[in-house]
């Protein structure tokens, strides 16, 4: 194993009655985007299917850098309000695990990025809130559609990406009350908070409310890449070649 290219785990998903060839059977998913994504970026990526709470800390400790990836609405009892009648079925099991790998990449100085749904737990883990429903974000159903967001100048996130870009995005739900310590740092043109950060001395975390493993701009997840090759004193960073 080349000890010089940042691991990073991305969480997943736990789907029931999933098919391929001859089987159908409960299945650890990723959408390949992922992955790929954190290859092109220099990074070797990892799958962490939804386990017990209490191997979080484990989980992370092995880990130079986490994503917490998209998937289905955040259970609003994790924010205490009712449920909208267009909010999802919880996800009860990836809740809980996926705010404990936060918690615990939070408390270890593990570099964060969340991205559409993982930003949203991001915020919920720090006290924050979310809007249920957000009409002008989603093109179709099962469509990913795209808009421009706009960097909030003197954030990490602008940075990045110093500039406007248009990136895919594919939610109906966002940040109301932000939490704590949390600071926007991109919006869309409607203002919704589209992306969002610690400031540097809370650590290296970010979210981000689009989809970047839909879109081709790496330079959002080559900035966790490289971040998490400085956190564990991998030489120079990132080792690996991008391939895009």
């Amino acid at each position: 194993m080349n000890l010089s290219v940042p691991l990073i785990g991305v969480s997943t998903y736990l789907e029931t009655g999933t098919r391929w060839g001859v089987w159908e059977l409960e299945a650890a998913l990723l959408p390949a985007g992922y992955p790929r994504l954190v290859q092109r970026a220099g990074g070797l990526a990892c799958m962490l299917p939804p386990d017990s709470p209490e191997l979080a800390a484990a989980a992370v400790a092995r880990l130079d850098g986490l994503v917490v990836a998209g998937g289905p609405d955040v259970d609003p009892a994790r924010y205490g309000a009712a449920r909208d009648p267009r909010t999802g079925p919880p996800a009860t099991a990836r809740d809980a695990w996926e705010l404990a790998l936060i918690d615990a990449a939070l408390a270890s100085g593990t570099p964060l990025l969340g991205i559409c749904r993982g930003m949203q737990l991001l915020n919920v883990a720090l006290g924050g809130t979310l809007v249920q429903h957000l009409e002008g974000h989603v093109e179709a159903v099962g469509v990913f559609g795209s808009h421009t967001v706009t960097p909030v100048p003197g954030t990490r996130y602008a940075e990045i990406v110093p500039a406007p870009a248009t990136v895919p995005t594919y939610h109906h739900q966002c940040v109301c009350r932000l939490g704590r310590d949390l600071v926007p740092s991109a919006h869309a043109e409607d203002g919704t908070v589209e992306a969002l950060e610690l400031p540097a001395d809370r650590g290296w975390a970010l979210g981000v409310q689009w989809h970047p493993e839909m879109g081709e701009d790496v330079r959002v997840m080559r900035a966790l890449v490289t971040a998490a090759g400085r956190c564990r004193g991998l030489s120079g960073g990132p080792q690996r070649a991008e391939t895009a």
